[in-house]
């Protein structure tokens, strides 16, 4: 039902950013959308612009999509300066033009970091949180057909934090909320729900040194504990984990130090 206050129709104008190319300089372009059903989705949105642009004869948006249903991130956008738009807990594929006025001009943009280069228009390459996973998010313990439920037992307030982390869509709406472009909360949700659970232990301290690590050498800036990253998750990953990540790289950090050098790396007689 559209709400008695919203119009059968809306008529809007996107001012969107345009760049041919990660070394070509970008600039905001507007278009004219009218005649718009408030039940439309953002991205609904775009492929309508999109038609007429193709009509024209003209380039169309480049922008990024996959599921339309929040769960992979891939439409990371930035509406009107906030990360995924209006709304709380969503993803860009899930704004509807309801949240929005009749004759309101909405400005698009790609997320804003520099570990997040523009590839064209409103897609950027987040290839750097997939080196962060490769680093360390993931476990080497053999996991074979699902185990008995009982066979490992899981304290349930910890299962339901790992669960709670592992709710990451790894969209980098973090990184764009950050004034500093931190990942802080990508990783510590990474981080976070395997050192929960038991299958993650063996590689805790080695996991949360290499993440982090990688984290820093990729550029992403420093955490100052504003929250902007939780405020504009889209499923709501909560900063407490980001205080987790800092206690366990502190204790890897102190633990790696005193580990004894591997057999035959020290000096002596040959």
């Amino acid at each position: 039902m559209v709400a008695p206050s919203t119009p059968p129709h809306l008529s809007l104008t996107l001012r969107v950013w345009r760049q041919a190319g990660p070394s070509q300089p970008g600039r905001f372009v507007d278009y004219a959308a009218p005649g718009l059903s408030p039940d439309m989705s953002f991205l609904e949105l775009l492929d309508v612009v999109n038609d007429g642009l193709t009509t024209k004869g003209e380039e169309p948006i480049a922008f990024a999509h996959d599921c339309r249903e929040g769960i992979c991130g891939t439409c990371s956008c930035t509406i009107n300066g906030k990360p995924h738009g209006p709304g709380q807990g969503v993803a860009t594929c899930q704004i509807y033009l309801r949240a929005f006025r009749d004759g309101d001009t909405i400005v698009v943009e790609p997320f804003r970091a520099r570990a997040f280069p523009v590839v064209k228009d409103l897609v950027t390459d987040r290839a750097a949180f997939d080196k962060i996973q490769q680093a360390g998010g993931f476990i080497t313990a053999r996991a074979g057909s699902a185990p008995d439920a009982n066979a490992a037992p899981v304290p349930k307030p910890a299962a339901d934090l790992a669960m709670d982390a592992a709710a990451c869509i790894g969209c980098g709406a973090c990184v764009a909320a950050c004034k500093n472009a931190s990942a802080m909360l990508f990783v510590a949700a990474k981080v976070s729900h395997l050192g929960l659970l038991p299958q993650g232990q063996p590689e805790r301290d080695k996991r949360v040194l290499a993440m982090v690590g990688t984290m820093d050498a990729l550029g992403f800036g420093n955490c100052t504990n504003q929250y902007e990253c939780s405020a504009a998750c889209p499923k709501l990953i909560s900063h407490d984990f980001i205080a987790r990540l800092n206690r366990d790289y502190l204790a890897a950090t102190v633990r790696s130090a005193f580990q004894p050098a591997p057999a035959g790396t020290g000096g002596g007689a040959g």
